[in-house]
């Protein structure tokens, strides 16, 4: 059984017993976290579009938090001498899905 979940504005494809990495969420590690934005599920076989959510729920656990690599923003005017480096280091989450339920 697969499913695709709205997690902080994004879609992420699921199946039980996946890791992800998302977005930071708001939870404690080591916290079950639940998501009813479904937007399309079921088997292989037999799949269910939602218009635009379908019923059901992923629950999911919170494994860690952490910070992505670092992304080097550049910023150059030539013939002026203007040059400026900015860093950002983008941070994630990252779940493990226990639980698919379709209804």
């Amino acid at each position: 059984m697969f499913a695709v979940v709205e997690i902080s504005a994004q879609q992420f494809t699921v199946r039980a017993s996946d890791t992800l990495t998302v977005p930071l969420l708001d939870a404690e590690v080591g916290s079950k976290i639940e998501f009813s934005n479904i937007l399309l599920g079921g088997e292989e076989s037999n799949i269910t579009v939602g218009s635009p959510y379908i019923s059901g729920s992923v629950t999911a656990t919170v494994l860690a938090h952490g910070k992505g690599d670092k992304v080097l923003v550049f910023k150059k005017k030539r013939r002026k001498g203007y040059r400026k480096l900015n860093g950002h280091r983008q941070q994630y989450s990252q779940i493990q899905i226990n639980d698919i339920k379709l209804g």
